[in-house]
């Protein structure tokens, strides 16, 4: 697969790249405009989302993919959309179904481990594994997460599908680094007015809450961009974007103490016992040359009869 956007004139992309971050924001400010009129706050993080707050969240995770979508057909006009956003389910398709089993299964350990941590750590009263209704809740949670699946291609065709790619252009060491942290970025600092109520770090201040997610950001993009990378799909980095925002954040309430206070920035994926273990698979992956582009092609060209296995 290639990541390269070469065949879009400069001047294209680089409208293109400005268009569409205005657009992203835009639409996420927009968006949260109800909420944040209203003065809202989140205050616990057991607290329950209602109907306002779904509705404004459901169309701010639309903005990034619509205007992606608008830029590739009138600004770079560089084909079609699902080609150029990756939506698509490449072939072999072998690699890319166990790309989304990646997807379910590595951040499930990547919870686990920042859930071990913060509990070894006296930060995360552990409540124990209620068995007997461990199967129902897991189902639950994955089939929540599946009727979510829309809404992250909202996110994730803006951020895998047209930013990171944009931004890597040929794959060089210089421009995947400024990929990786540009688009991580972006993708925290998107998040700015449900950081300014208290979303993802209930209860904490802005300065407190904003350095937090781009740091979990410049983190777990990597993650997504290797689940998109090995497949050739944006497919297992939607996945993957929602188990993170869905199945990880419920896993975190399911086995604590029923009367302990949830803190994120000390218990999960947003958290640091979740940039401790997330940062060391980043570590790993970018060691052995697992984000980056290349690759995949290399291991593609030199091993075809067993490419679907990479």
């Amino acid at each position: 697969m290639t990541l390269s956007t070469k065949h879009v004139p400069l001047v294209n992309r680089r409208r293109g790249l400005f268009i569409f971050l205005g657009v992203a924001y835009l639409g996420m400010w927009a968006a949260m405009s109800p909420l944040l009129a209203s003065g809202y706050q989140r205050g616990d993080a057991r607290e329950e989302t209602g109907a306002l707050q779904e509705v404004c969240i459901s169309a701010a995770m639309l903005a990034p993919a619509l205007a992606a979508i608008l830029v590739v057909r009138w600004v770079e006009r560089s084909g079609r959309v699902r080609d150029t956003l990756a939506l698509r389910w490449s072939k072999p398709w072998g690699r890319t179904a166990r790309a989304c089993l990646l997807a379910f299964f590595v951040p499930a350990g990547l919870t686990a481990a920042a859930l071990v941590i913060s509990t070894f750590a006296g930060r995360y009263q552990f409540g124990g594994v209620h068995w007997n209704g461990l199967g129902s809740w897991a189902i639950s949670a994955v089939l929540g997460m599946l009727l979510s699946l829309p809404l992250f291609f909202g996110e994730e065709l803006g951020w895998q599908g047209y930013l990171f790619p944009r931004l890597a252009q040929g794959g060089d060491r210089r421009s995947l680094i400024r990929a990786y942290a540009i688009t991580g970025a972006a993708f925290a600092l998107w998040h700015l007015p449900t950081l300014l109520m208290g979303g993802q770090y209930p209860g904490r201040p802005w300065y407190v809450s904003v350095p937090g997610m781009v740091v979990s950001c410049l983190l777990i993009l990597p993650v997504f961009t290797w689940l998109r990378l090995r497949s050739g799909s944006v497919v297992p980095a939607v996945i993957g974007h929602a188990f993170v925002s869905s199945v990880s954040v419920a896993m975190v309430t399911e086995f604590a103490d029923s009367k302990s206070t949830l803190d994120p920035l000390h218990m999960s994926m947003v958290g640091w016992p979740g940039w401790i273990a997330t940062g060391a698979l980043v570590a790993f992956l970018a060691l052995t040359g697992r984000l980056q582009p290349s690759f995949y092609r290399d291991r593609a060209a030199s091993h075809p009869a067993s490419s679907d296995k990479l």
